[in-house]
């Protein structure tokens, strides 16, 4: 069974994006990353659900990069007693419970791709308990 969604293949077959292709490449590989892992649309853009929370959601402005932003869902939840340790070093933090990463193009997304969908698991997995 696929965990890809007809209201994002909608949206991805009408995108008008200059990443368009990076950000395929990553949603089928998020996608692929883990079984529980579901798809939707959250802030006009594909975004990536955990236990039916929104978790990880592409921000596709600006144009001339793609950037996934890493958070705890649509409700601000208390940051006491939360962390996450990022051994990737993709994550920029802009809040003790909100991470960004920015990727500028195909090439970089390829070299990246497996430590993204790493964390992302990470992610999902440590802000759903």
């Amino acid at each position: 069974m696929s965990n890809r969604s007809e209201e994002v293949e909608r949206f991805m077959q009408e995108l008008e994006h200059a990443r368009k292709d990076e950000v395929e490449s990553l949603r089928t590989a998020i996608l692929a990353a883990h079984p529980g892992i579901a798809e939707r649309i959250k802030w006009n853009a594909p975004s990536f659900c955990f236990k039916g929370d929104d978790r990880v959601t592409f921000k596709l402005k600006p144009k001339d990069c793609v950037q996934l932003i890493f958070h705890r869902g649509a409700k601000v939840k208390a940051t006491q007693g939360f962390s996450f340790e990022d051994t990737s070093g993709l994550l920029q933090w802009a809040a003790p419970d909100r991470a960004v990463v920015t990727l500028r193009d195909l090439a970089e997304v390829k070299a990246k791709k497996k430590a993204l969908c790493q964390v992302v698991v990470q992610w999902m997995e440590a802000t759903s308990q």
